[in-house]
């Protein structure tokens, strides 16, 4: 389950500008006197629209680094090598990178996190929900910065980088509990954004100039976004050391560990994501409760379609189930997705792609589709197979590349189910059955993946 620790509270305070002026920012004290004045109107929720969960995020819509200094501007002479060079980039880049997050969450602390808390706009267990363990991320990262810095010598060059980062690599094991807590707190955000004291104090925050366009979710997500680019960053170290260089025996080692620990994060999340909207189902009838649903440990993708009959539909591939849903009214501070018509299991489906321009299923269809011409776009149909009542939808995707995710995604999670129900059929006519003989791949879902992202967005 995903963990919901509390964010340390701190004291009450009646003055949020005077929470803001750590922060050394002349737009904080404007928007803190822009908030204090604007702020004391009542409470009003208002219901969840039917949009998708997940947005698609291109990475082009981030605002550029506030620090673009290379290396070789902090030095004034060097006799190094065109490689050594590009690896002493590296490694500044990476120590810069670690200052820049220490600064962001320290940020999302006090100008979002404390005076939320203060001017009561939500409530100390909706914050620690949001926030999740973020403070506990912020002296983590410090650490390796403090590590970093004294690596670098008098010239301003670092050597041996290897070893530093092998032993500091297990810490992010605390990001399981990070990144687990996620799904949650971005749909119990989106929910309190609908209440306008909210809405009007993360707005007026994202346009001030100390958020750099960025909105809270971006913020909170950069944690996540940090960790899978440890990989990225090493290999390009790895490529810069010459063969006779100390790090040449250790950074090996410390890839494949950031690696494994990045996969264990991703499939620990996987696991959550999935936890949390399968909870979310609410059946209208007994028979759509079929056992692949519990059994699924993970999502492959999800997003809104549109069946023929042009109503939006929430659709979940999970590992062994196709399931679509309608969203529902909110219950207990989460989302209801009721579920339409029969779940289809993925070893069941057929799956057709509808070419654009074709008719596909007569004049309702067309009607629904295109509103009113003749032209279908974006359309594909599943069915399911051997069973004596058929299934058949049809359904349409927002745009040409979300179709096309989607089919992807379906063509993977067929394949993985009917090699996973031969693999149980065979193991039970053999003898000699191992089971480690047969590994399912798992498609983990992490906001670098594009195919899960973009699908679901």
């Amino acid at each position: 389950e995903p963990s919901n620790k509390r964010v340390k509270p701190v004291a009450k305070s009646n003055s949020l500008t005077g929470v803001l002026n750590p922060v050394k920012t002349p737009a904080l004290k404007r928007i803190g006197q822009s908030i204090s004045r604007s702020i004391s109107f009542r409470t009003e929720a208002r219901p969840l629209p039917t949009a998708p969960l997940r947005s698609r995020t291109k990475a082009s819509s981030f605002p550029r680094r506030r620090n673009s200094q290379c290396w070789s501007d902090t030095v004034e002479s060097h006799d190094l090598t065109a490689k050594e060079i590009k690896r002493q980039e590296v490694i500044y880049e990476l120590t810069q990178g670690e200052r820049q997050l220490i600064e962001d969450l320290s940020l999302v602390k006090k100008v979002y996190y404390e005076p939320m808390l203060k001017l009561d706009i939500m409530t100390e267990s909706e914050l620690g929900q949001i926030f999740g363990t973020l403070d506990s991320l912020i002296p983590l990262h410090q650490d390796l910065l403090t590590r970093l810095e004294r690596l670098r010598g008098s010239e301003k060059t670092v050597g041996e980088v290897g070893p530093t980062l092998m032993n500091w690599f297990p810490c992010l094991e605390a990001y399981v509990t990070y990144c687990c807590n996620q799904v949650g707190a971005k749909a119990l955000l989106d929910q309190k954004k609908h209440e306008k004291r909210v809405e009007h104090f993360l707005r007026l925050c994202q346009e001030s100039s100390f958020s750099r366009k960025l909105d809270l979710w971006n913020f909170l997500d950069l944690p996540r976004s940090r960790l899978v680019k440890y990989p990225l960053l090493l290999k390009e170290i790895q490529k810069c050391t010459p063969p006779d260089h100390p790090d040449e025996d250790t950074l090996p080692d410390a890839l494949e560990l950031i690696q494994s620990i990045v996969a264990e994060v991703n499939k620990k999340t996987g696991e959550a994501e999935c936890q949390f909207y399968r909870r979310g189902l609410s059946y209208l009838e007994e028979g759509q409760r079929v056992p692949e649903i519990q059994q699924s440990r993970f999502l492959y993708c999800h997003g809104e379609l549109k069946n023929n009959k042009g109503q939006r539909l929430h659709v979940f591939l999970f590992e062994l189930v196709l399931v679509l849903t309608r969203p529902g009214d909110e219950k207990d501070g989460g989302h209801v997705f009721n579920v339409y018509r029969q779940p289809l299991p993925n070893a069941l489906i057929n799956l057709e792609e509808i070419p654009d321009g074709e008719a596909a299923g007569g004049g309702t269809f067309r009607g629904a589709f295109t509103g009113g011409n003749d032209k279908v776009k974006n359309c594909f149909r599943v069915s399911s197979r051997g069973r004596a009542k058929a299934h058949s939808y049809s359904l349409q995707a927002n745009d040409s590349f979300s179709k096309q995710q989607w089919i992807t995604c379906l063509r993977q999670a067929i394949v993985q189910s009917r090699d996973r129900t031969a693999h149980t059929s065979q193991s039970q006519f053999s003898p000699h059955h191992d089971p480690a003989l047969y590994h399912i791949a798992e498609l983990s879902l992490s906001s670098d993946t594009e195919m899960a992202d973009h699908t679901s967005r």
